[in-house]
């Protein structure tokens, strides 16, 4: 990566203002600051709140006056976001910062702590001179933006109508709760009450991305996560996902990410 294609800085000061105008801003903000302004429209009392900001807002950021850290500004130039390991995801930068809204995302219980680790060691490596250190980096964001996408309440979106956003955050809290017993989008529309027609274009809408993506990326996060972290056996694996059979769990696996299940487990 290029020098200064990734900067982090702790929001401390009591005005902080866009930086570089070519770089794409992840604003976390943990502890409760007066408001933050974008596109001169201000958004009082935020807290345990992530913006994704396109470089094409303008904004700011307001907190009292004290030394306190209200969380983390992360600039990311475009090259970052099109690396293959961040743009081979479906959370990529079309999704989160190009949706022609600007996603105020609230995180789910338990996971402030964990994004403040990986935010933490972001800037701790951005100021080192370790080995392949690029690398980690990049396997951390490409973390961050998993949880952001998958363990995030999608409860509002900063300018305008949160109907179809607040249906697609019921869709996603129905896929966590169900994924284990079923794959198809016909079947969450049907808890829902919609057409799974009207669901994908809500889902397309709201962020970038068909219904069966999401369903697909939750099957693969749970997939890798228990082959790296259990000690189950693949077999045993495949029916706990709902998967008819180890064979078909297999196809899926390699399918989406190029490898085996045996493959990524031995790595």
């Amino acid at each position: 990566m290029k020098p200064d294609s990734i900067n982090i800085a702790q929001i401390i000061n009591e005005t902080t203002i866009k930086q570089n105008s070519n770089d794409f801003a992840v604003c976390w903000i943990k502890n409760e600051v007066e408001g933050i302004e974008i596109d001169s429209v201000l958004y009082n009392n935020v807290s345990n709140s992530i913006f994704f900001l396109d470089p094409k807002y303008q904004w700011k950021i307001f907190k009292n006056n004290n030394s306190t850290s209200s969380g983390y500004i992360l600039y990311l130039a475009s090259e970052v976001l099109n690396n293959p390991i961040l743009s081979n995801l479906h959370i990529n930068k079309v999704r989160l910062f190009n949706s022609g809204e600007i996603p105020l995302f609230k995180l789910s219980p338990g996971i402030e702590k964990r994004t403040q680790a990986i935010l933490e060691m972001i800037d701790e490596l951005l100021g080192s001179h370790l080995n392949h250190k690029d690398d980690a980096i990049l396997s951390l964001l490409n973390t961050f933006f998993v949880y952001c996408d998958g363990q995030c309440n999608i409860k509002s979106i900063v300018s305008g109508n949160n109907y179809k956003t607040n249906l697609v955050y019921k869709f996603k809290k129905l896929v966590d709760k169900h994924l284990l017993k079923n794959h198809e989008v016909t079947y969450y529309a049907k808890l829902l009450n919609i057409s799974p027609k009207y669901l994908n274009e809500c889902v397309q809408e709201v962020l970038g991305a068909s219904s069966k993506s999401i369903i697909i990326e939750q099957l693969l996060m749970r997939s890798r996560h228990s082959l790296k972290f259990s000690n189950k056996s693949i077999k045993e694996i495949s029916f706990e996902l709902g998967f008819s059979s180890p064979d078909y769990f297999s196809y899926f696996f390699k399918t989406h990410t190029g490898i085996t299940p045996s493959s990524l487990r031995n790595n």
